[in-house]
């Protein structure tokens, strides 16, 4: 019997896709932001699909500041960015 392939839901799509192709956001109980690549950072944890037309539709749309419930710096979206073009 083949494995089950964990399935999350991008914030800013709605589109469901396997847990790995997609970048996890982490707040951390200290309050901190942080692009979890290892899926294991204890926290909050939101999904975002790996394409630069996904970041910009959380960014206009605002859902990373929803699903995390904090504000999202300038500098972290840069961050986002550049881990995406990877």
């Amino acid at each position: 019997m083949p494995r089950k392939i964990p399935m999350r839901k991008c914030i800013a799509t709605g589109e469901h896709f396997p847990k790995k192709e997609l970048l996890r956001i982490v707040r951390t109980p200290e309050g901190e932001l942080k692009i979890d690549t290892t899926g294991r950072t204890n926290g909050h944890g939101a999904y975002l699909k790996k394409d630069p037309e996904a970041v910009k539709l959380a960014r206009k749309k605002g859902s990373l500041k929803q699903a995390l419930e904090m504000d999202i710096p300038e500098e972290f979206w840069e961050e986002i960015e550049k881990a995406v073009m990877k």
